[in-house]
């Protein structure tokens, strides 16, 4: 079948989010084809140029995500009525949705408790279909007039915000709302909505695609969202983060003005809801994504777990040889960083070394920015003086028990090895996404000792101890329990290693994602007809699956059940069309990074 990938700032360049799990996807399902659609992060992104394509890429098109030429599309008087409306609509949902700094969310507030309060705290269905009919308009009219980025920027715009924010009915926090502010509210949203202008979604670019699979949720996702309106491409939406809430944690630690996070935060929470309604199948990497998605007013019938891919292979060796590990090392790796709570962990150390004197604990892994540098000079400052320098005799040097190390040095020279030196790893982290470190130290087979953060009880299931977030007593504890029990860590070492080995590797996030792919097919059959070279119907040009009649490829089944405009007109499948012609491959050498689109 043909995919259409839409990512932003991630694949086919060669520093991007997400990039890894979408390379791994694309090589690992050589039996398709793929036509990649890329919103880049940034000039230096662009500028790195893209990794090596495997040939069942057989097209890429770019656009610039960080910046936008002026289109030098100028609107006639009808033209400008009709984005008035659309933009006025737009501004209007989300000066009435009940946001983040509104009722219900306090401009104080942090964390999941306060954005809980503000998806709880939504409007109406009739709210929905208000937001989409704007959002769909707007997308019409860029469409027809070849463009909406001087209208985004002009000064119309900013007075329909404006209006929209004086209006009855407007919320507390945007009636506050200032010309600084609309301003802010106005350059995002032109940001946010330029995916509207581009020219992706006809037979020759995501019109063409079997389905359509969006790298991320939130604003990534509207190629594939108008796609679904345009052309009737089934949509598949991989979110391994929730944007919206992500959206609304930057804003909380930024200082964003209240006015603007809650106009900002009503036009992120009315996206996603829109997306996942359009959806055929919504995927996540854990159960905390999903709570948020299903907050968000995503459908569970829709909803697929998919976990993070992960290569297995750099540790089988340490994985093997359980025996290699220092019986009383308890190792940290990761991002130092102030949600890592090493100060929590130094002091159970310290509790720890009062039962096993001869404990030692390797600190591993590189500071994250400037906060993560401050936060490890008070790391070392701490274990300097908690532990200070003891020497075992007059005439020899004193040595600290705990070691701070990175990556790629004596001690440490891989990941592998650094895990493979410890009876127990330790994660200590108050905030946690999916934890990467701890299935790496499960793929070598160590008993492991962690917080409930994040995904953590997902992942480690019964083969590790899990304790509360920022209790160094029962974080000491649980180490002692497993340092002074060796058969007990074998045997959840050897645990943590089949699970590891059966849920996270590489191989079976592809294998899931090829069974959602057939599914979404399955449900939406292709209507249009492929021709070859010289003209002629191109031979199984759709999959099998798609000409299976059954009562699964009619409306009532839950993954082709959308209430979209496109189903209304064509019915679950693709809408039908002219014949098209398939994709030609492309060039081995990809063009410069500065051409703004390349049709491979």
């Amino acid at each position: 079948m043909r995919i259409g990938l839409v990512t932003q700032g991630g694949y086919p360049y060669v520093s991007g989010d997400a990039g890894l799990w979408c390379e791994r996807l694309v090589r690992g399902l050589a039996q398709h084809e793929f036509d990649v659609y890329a919103l880049s992060r940034s000039r230096q992104q662009e500028d790195e140029g893209w990794v090596a394509l495997p040939p069942q890429v057989v097209g890429v098109r770019t656009a610039s995500g960080w910046t936008t030429d002026d289109d030098g599309v100028g609107y006639g008087r009808r033209a400008r009525r009709r984005f008035a409306e659309c933009y006025g609509e737009l501004a209007a949902v989300l000066s009435t949705a009940t946001a983040v700094g509104g009722p219900g969310a306090t401009a104080s507030a942090t964390g999941d408790d306060a954005l809980g309060a503000a998806v709880h705290g939504g409007g109406p269905e009739d709210e929905a279909d208000r937001f989409a009919s704007a959002l769909y308009g707007l997308a019409e009219l860029a469409r027809e007039e070849g463009g909406l980025a001087g209208a985004l920027r002009s000064e119309a715009a900013v007075r329909a915000l404006e209006n929209a924010c004086r209006a009855p009915g407007a919320q507390r926090a945007a009636r506050e709302a200032r010309v600084p502010d609309l301003l802010a509210v106005a350059a995002h949203l032109e940001r946010a909505l330029r995916p509207l202008s581009l020219d992706w979604y006809e037979d020759d670019g995501l019109g063409a695609a079997d389905v359509c699979h969006t790298a991320a949720g939130g604003t990534a996702a509207l190629p594939g969202l108008l796609a679904r309106h345009f052309r009737g491409v089934p949509l598949l939406v991989t979110e391994y983060g929730v944007q919206v809430r992500s959206h609304y944690l930057a804003a909380c630690a930024d200082g964003t003005a209240p006015a603007v996070r809650a106009l900002l935060a009503g036009f992120h929470r009315r996206l996603a809801a829109e997306v996942y309604r359009q959806a055929a199948v919504v995927t996540h990497g854990n159960a905390h994504a999903r709570r948020w998605q299903e907050r968000c007013g995503a459908d569970r019938t829709r909803l697929r777990t998919v976990h993070p891919g992960m290569d297995a292979a750099p540790f089988a060796e340490a994985g093997e040889s359980p025996e290699a590990a220092d019986p009383l090392t308890l190792v940290w790796s990761g991002r130092v960083e102030p949600a890592k709570d090493l100060v929590s962990l130094l002091h159970a150390f310290a509790e720890v070394r009062k039962e096993q004197p001869r404990a030692r604990l390797r600190i591993v892994g590189a500071a994250a920015g400037p906060e993560g540098a401050a936060y490890l000079g008070h790391c070392r400052a701490l274990a300097a003086q908690l532990f200070p320098d003891e020497a075992e005799g007059p005439h020899t040097v004193g040595d600290n028990p705990v070691s701070f190390e990175e990556i790629g040095g004596p001690e440490a020279p891989t990941q592998a090895a650094v895990y493979a030196s410890a009876a127990v790893v330790v994660l200590s982290s108050v905030v946690e996404g999916f934890p990467v470190g701890l299935v790496e130290s499960m793929f070598c087979g160590r008993a492991t000792v962690s917080t409930d953060a994040g995904a953590v009880v997902e992942v480690i299931g019964g083969t590790g101890l899990v304790v509360p977030p920022r209790n160094p007593r029962a974080l000491a504890e649980a180490c002692v329990t497993l340092l002074r029990d060796p058969e007990r860590r074998a045997r959840l070492g050897a645990a943590a290693r089949a699970r590891a080995l059966e849920l996270f590797t590489v191989e079976q996030n592809i294998a899931a994602f090829h069974g959602i792919y057939l599914e979404i097919v399955s449900h939406n059959p292709v209507r249009h007809v492929l021709l070859d070279d010289s003209g002629d119907p191109l031979p199984f040009a759709a999959p099998a699956e798609a000409h299976v009649p059954g009562h699964w490829t009619g409306p009532t089944a839950p993954v082709a059940a959308q209430d979209g405009p496109v189903a209304a007109q064509h019915g679950p499948g693709r809408p039908g069309g002219a014949p098209t012609r398939p994709t030609v491959p492309a060039p081995a050498t990809p063009p410069a990074p500065s051409v703004r689109e390349a049709v491979r």
